[in-house]
């Protein structure tokens, strides 16, 4: 589910196949409205049993339609797929209101995961991935109020809100002992999915496609961006997927055909029954440049499809870390009062036919960006002072040790007079007082570094290798 993405409501988050595949993959039924024909008459009658017996019997008044749609909810959580999701009317009508009248949020796709909400991945350069929120933070608590029991898109409807505004988020992380509290300033979220550039290396020239999702548009904007690169007689093609949360299938499935050797598979889908589609590429021939993709664990779904493909039927490189491992295609089924359902229809699986979920794409290079990348943010609920020991120490001096001239020595969390020394060197350098102790105004001036590192090239190691491999 993307987290205020706006006009992007067919997505959601989950990567969906278009309308008339999906009525061509289910021989040419229904998709907007189940209308349920149940052949077994005793399991029906033994629901209405238990909802008549609970409204006859229970000691307090029951409203039935919460019974109903407790059913609802229950069948769908047997199902233990964290993609399959039940919306009342309400809950659907101001969902795809608040879609539809806004830009505004903070940038993230989320999904259910052992109950609880759970980010796959923030977008690039977007308030969550500024805030320092990552693929697998599991967010414990809302401004306040505790997730468990909450559906996915009721903690959603609470993420959003007006551009400026704050929304405090308590998260816990893999790894991390303690619980982080984040707070998110909502901000509008760019609807552009496509950005490219060239990189002049060695007297190559390297062209570079970052896709941020597979939008309605984005396989227009990548056909009209690589005809601009290929006119400037690239050498090299890089496509990054770093961070992207996926999209719509026929979007993937049209790129793939851009790029991807003629006649091979770009992906396979499978129904129910273990029935096979596969979509092939109909480019002309293949690419005389070579093509290499970057990967990282916040891409996922149809981003996940394009790095599969590239790597099986392209025989490319991959360069990054595993995906994040989403093989599933939703889609959203209305109910005849207007609630609805979002339910998994399809598995999709590589041009080889291997299932990735909750497996992932493995790099066929594998390169971890510096540690600072994967710094937790600071508590600045007291000063971290010489002598003290912690969690927070510690980040602060892989912060200090990855993007300042201000090496502390050491990233263990001891606070000792070389962390001191180096904190100094830091406040003098950025103008800050200097006190050799960080405060919540030096810990944040050392998190905004860190972000303007992270956002720029000078430090992305995964970036550098996949234009040595260009280059090579």
């Amino acid at each position: 589910m993307y987290v205020a993405m706006g006009p992007m409501n067919d997505d959601n988050g989950s990567m969906e196949m278009e309308q008339d595949e999906v009525a061509q993959l289910i021989n040419g039924g229904e998709t907007e409205e189940v209308l349920g024909n149940v052949d077994d008459d005793e399991e029906m009658a033994k629901i209405q049993q238990a909802i008549d017996m609970i409204t006859d019997k229970y000691v307090d008044e029951v409203d039935e339609s919460k019974l109903v749609e407790g059913a609802i909810t229950g069948m769908l959580e047997t199902l233990e797929d964290p993609y399959s999701v039940y919306m009342d009317e309400s809950t659907a009508e101001e969902f795809m209101n608040s879609l539809d009248s806004t830009f505004e949020g903070i940038g993230a796709e989320v999904s259910m995961t052992d109950g609880r909400v759970t980010i796959v991945a923030p977008f690039r350069d977007s308030p969550a991935e500024n805030a320092g929120l990552r693929p697998n933070d599991k967010i414990l608590v809302i401004d306040g109020e505790d997730t468990d029991g909450l559906s996915l898109y009721d903690a959603v409807l609470k993420i959003r809100g007006e551009k400026g505004s704050t929304v405090t988020l308590t998260i816990e992380r893999p790894g991390v002992n303690d619980p982080i509290d984040l707070d998110v300033v909502r901000d509008e979220i760019p609807i552009e999915t496509v950005y490219s550039e060239i990189i002049e290396e060695d007297g190559k020239s390297i062209g570079v496609i970052e896709l941020s999702s597979f939008a309605e548009k984005t396989a227009t904007e990548f056909e009209e961006q690589l005809k601009e690169l290929e006119d400037s007689n690239i050498d090299g093609l890089i496509i990054d997927v770093r961070g992207n949360p996926g999209g719509l299938l026929q979007v993937v499935e049209e790129i793939g055909s851009l790029i991807i050797p003629e006649g091979e598979p770009i992906v396979q889908i499978e129904d129910q029954e273990g029935e096979r589609m596969r979509q092939l590429s109909n480019l002309d021939g293949k690419k005389e440049y070579p093509i290499v993709a970057l990967t990282d664990e916040g891409s996922a779904s149809a981003s996940e499809i394009l790095a599969g493909a590239l790597k099986e039927a392209g025989g490319y490189e991959v360069v990054g870390t595993n995906t994040f491992g989403k093989g599933t295609v939703q889609q959203t089924l209305r109910m005849v009062d207007g609630s609805e359902i979002k339910l998994t229809l399809f598995r999709w699986l590589t041009s080889d036919g291997n299932n990735i979920n909750e497996v992932g794409v493995e790099p066929t290079i594998k390169v971890e960006q510096p540690d600072f990348y994967y710094a937790t943010p600071l508590d600045f609920e007291e000063p971290l002072t010489y002598d003290m020991s912690n969690e927070h120490i510690k980040n602060a001096q892989i912060m200090l040790a990855g993007i300042s001239e201000f090496d502390p020595g050491r990233t263990d969390g001891y606070f000792d007079e070389e962390t001191e020394e180096a904190v100094r060197g830091f406040q003098e350098q950025e103008g800050l007082e200097v006190t050799g102790e960080i405060n919540e105004e030096t810990g944040t001036r050392l998190q905004e570094k860190v972000i303007e590192a992270i956002q720029g090239k000078e430090y992305d190691l995964q970036l550098d290798r996949a234009i040595e491999v260009i280059v090579e």
